[in-house]
């Protein structure tokens, strides 16, 4: 596993993560990151929040759903897949719309 592509561990929980050298910022998988921060048992389960706070931030015209990307990770079957991704800095604003921590 290189830099561009690395596991981080939080809370004892694999958060998946994407160094882009020429943006020089690291993108963090949101479904890590909602599973970790709200403690969900399993993947499925952090998706489906994700899911639905997706659709309320879009709702609420959050631009912040609007400015993730998508980036292609090792999933648990271990075949690379389109995930959901941010930046530190859209994460934190993610946290901050009240959705995350509710």
């Amino acid at each position: 596993m290189t830099k561009e592509n690395s596991i981080k561990v939080f809370e004892q929980k694999q958060v998946r993560a994407h160094w882009d050298a020429d943006q020089e910022k690291w993108y963090f998988s949101i479904i890590d990151i909602i599973a970790v921060l709200t403690d969900q048992s399993n993947f499925q389960a952090a998706r489906n929040y994700w899911k639905v706070m997706k659709n309320r931030l879009i709702k609420e015209g959050n631009q912040t759903v609007t400015n993730c990307n998508q980036l292609k990770m090792i999933a648990e079957d271990g075949k690379m897949r389109l995930t959901d991704v941010a930046d530190t800095e859209q994460i934190f604003r993610l946290i901050q719309s009240g959705h995350l921590l509710n």
